[in-house]
């Protein structure tokens, strides 16, 4: 209305000046009318367009299939499955293991699949109950200081975290884990008790594999009443099927693009070539080594240290970090093992899994060479486990020997006990069994299908960021031994870091490398007292720590007393970094440095002997200065003497028991003020 008014007026205003003028607003009107009738042309069939491009139907296909990729219940279906076996594995073990229960699952007329639960969506383990007869196993590692491995970090936040409902889940867990850590196969424990806090129901007892005695017959004695449960429980009985079944089959290429053939690379293929950060794991770092010094005087050891430029990797690191490396089998452990199976090593080759589901499509990177797996991807050097005798028991022609190979891959005890003593006390590696079965000659590749994966070797980078931060330390000491059967064994990773010298021949040497975060931290306050307990390879963090303290002194900053224990056999052997600590010490950095010379005196001296002598000033700096401790380097004694000698100190001078004692220290640590990094 308002608006037909308004041109009313207009038209009433300007009336009187005759015809013409009536004309030209007739052309007008008809000119307006027009002009509305086009707008609202326009707009309908744009409101109709708009209306018709919100709708996106197609999309939810695609959200799906993403969905479903990350769901294992989905591929269990898919493929038949009704066992799924969890790994969370450091080292390879743990998901060796699961790898072995989930082809064990045949013999009892089961199907089973082994699974990473980094790749999955765990939260479906509530929809288990969809799935007749469904089981899931957790072979689980405890890494550290009773952490998750890095494949089950998230799996252990999700745990913490949910609330779900896994009534009619039923599991059993096997952990593994060492004795000689104050926190034995917290994993392990942690995710059997959570799963049953949740409603689910445990079929078999946890198993808890021990490191530091002999994990193979814990594994073994473990799964050997595992199935017998599992029989139980859902009614069904042993097929009788014990036949060798190949996950991988072999195909040879014989005029395969060599551009396009693995050469070593963990992940992607020439990322050696082409290096693109972010690096890790399955992307390392080909580091360049700038300096390889031998530490030691003397002695009949050698201990080195080692430099790796890190330049324009982007790569960041904390002082008690860890830098991971990928080392190479010593080559002539390679060519005899060629020449043992008469096998062309420069074969290029692919063993691609007979499961087209399975998301592990090959054990290692492939096409490649024989002598690149032997070389790069898998585990020549170590004694080979039951599971690997028993497949490769058929293959040996002399009855006896066959018959020998699988009582060693039995659960009989007698077999056990051949296992240990032949195998593990002798350290046999695989070529040590192939020459000392001289009827045994498997086809190289089920060889390559059986034998476990090459893994990083973790060492405490020796240096801060703060000082070097494009240059990692590394301080290590060379592995050699005689076993008993007169054989010479060489550590993989320490023989292969002893030849990488800055300029071989005019070529830089390299190492992939990445590093893994830890929780060994410095005080968040720098003027807190720091204690640290480092012998042998041990001091290797504490340089890095004495750097930084060094560094914050420069800039200025505050910083509290910072006490060194170090401890060596001899001061004119193998006293490390000998010139390094002195001067710290005599610039004030160190306040204290004790150094126990073990065996330069008739009476032997450890670092726990010192503290015991300075334990009034051990229990002022702890229990009034609020100082942290830290100890780096052999779990099995030195860290455990070391605890000791604390529970004596704050019994003696905090005037309590034993027991008060050890849930003294115990709080220590739960605030984070006495922290390990060690090793067995």
């Amino acid at each position: 209305m308002g608006e037909s008014c308004k041109e009313q007026d207009m038209c009433t205003s300007q009336q009187g000046n005759g015809s013409p003028e009536e004309e030209f607003f007739s052309m007008a009107d008809m000119f307006l009318l027009s002009l509305i009738v086009g707008l609202l042309t326009y707009w309908f069939f744009f409101r109709k367009k708009k209306e018709e491009t919100i709708e996106f139907p197609k999309i939810q296909p695609t959200v799906t299939s993403s969905v479903r990729e990350s769901s294992f219940i989905e591929k269990m279906k898919k493929t038949g499955k009704n066992i799924v076996v969890f790994y969370g594995s450091q080292t390879g073990t743990g998901e060796e293991f699961a790898n072995r229960l989930s082809k064990d699952a045949h013999r009892y007329g089961m199907r089973g699949m082994a699974a990473d639960p980094e790749e999955f969506e765990m939260a479906d383990l509530g929809r288990l109950t969809e799935i007749e007869n469904a089981l899931s196993v957790f072979c689980m590692a405890t890494y550290g200081e009773g952490d998750p491995t890095d494949n089950a970090q998230d799996f252990y936040d999700w745990l913490q975290e949910t609330d779900i409902d896994l009534t009619g889940l039923k599991y059993a867990v096997f952990g593994l884990g060492n004795k000689t850590y104050e926190h034995f196969n917290a994993m392990g424990k942690y995710v059997d008790k959570r799963l049953e806090e949740l409603g689910a129901e445990r079929i078999f007892e946890l198993g808890m594999g021990d490191d530091d005695g002999n994990l193979e017959e814990d594994f073994i004695t473990w799964r050997e009443q595992f199935w017998p449960a599992v029989c139980e429980h859902f009614g069904v009985e042993a097929t009788g099927e014990d036949s060798s079944i190949r996950q991988y089959e072999l195909v040879v290429h014989t005029d395969e693009n060599m551009n396009k053939v693995y050469t070593g690379e963990m992940g992607r293929l020439k990322s050696y070539e082409t290096q693109k950060p972010p690096f890790d794991a399955k992307n390392p770092f080909l580091a360049n080594v700038t300096v390889n010094r031998k530490l030691n005087e003397g002695g009949d050891r050698h201990l080195m240290h080692l430099e790796l430029d890190v330049t324009g990797s982007k790569i960041r690191y904390e002082s008690g970090d860890h830098v991971a490396v990928y080392p190479a089998n010593d080559t002539t452990l390679v060519n005899k093992l060629g020449e043992i199976l008469g096998t062309d090593l420069d074969t290029v080759i692919s063993l691609n899994n007979l499961d087209e589901e399975s998301n592990k499509k090959h054990p290692f990177p492939c096409p490649t060479t024989y002598r690149t797996a032997l070389t790069y991807y898998l585990d020549i050097t170590n004694p080979p486990r039951t599971n690997v005798l028993y497949e490769l028991a058929q293959y040996a022609t002399d009855p006896k020997e066959q018959e020998n190979l699988r009582k060693m891959a039995s659960s009989a005890q007698e077999g056990k006990a051949l296992y240990l003593s032949w195998v593990v006390e002798s350290r046999r590696n695989i070529l040590a069994i192939l020459e000392d079965i001289p009827s045994l000659r498997p086809p190289l590749d089920h060889l390559c299908e059986l034998l476990p994966r090459l893994q990083a070797r973790y060492y405490s980078i020796a240096s801060s960021s703060k000082v070097h931060p494009n240059s990692i330390h590394v301080c290590a000491v060379l592995v050699e031994y005689e076993t008993k059967t007169g054989r010479e064994n060489k550590g993989v990773a320490t023989n292969w870091l002893k030849n990488k010298h800055p300029s071989d021949n005019g070529h830089k040497s390299s190492v992939p490398m990445y590093v893994r975060k830890s929780q060994f931290r410095l005080p968040f306050k720098p003027s807190t007292p720091v204690i640290m307990i480092g012998p042998g390879t041990g001091i290797a963090p504490f340089m890095g720590f004495i750097q930084e303290r060094e560094w914050l002194k420069q800039q200025g900053k505050e910083v509290g007393e910072t006490v060194l224990y170090y401890g060596c056999r001899h001061e004119h052997e193998d006293y490390l970094y000998k010139d390094e600590l002195k001067r710290y010490h005599k610039d004030g950095v160190l306040t204290q440095l004790n150094v126990a010379f073990s065996r330069d005196q008739a009476q032997k001296v450890y670092v726990q002997n010192l503290l015991k002598n300075n334990k009034e000033m051990v229990w002022k700096l702890i229990h009034e200065d609020n100082a942290h401790i830290y100890v780096c380097g052999d779990a099995r004694n030195m860290a455990r003497d070391v605890q000791n000698t604390f529970y004596d100190i704050v019994a003696e001078y905090g005037k309590i028991d034993h027991a008060q004692a050890v849930d003294y220290i115990k709080k220590l640590m739960t605030k984070g003020r006495y922290s390990q990094d060690v090793w067995s």
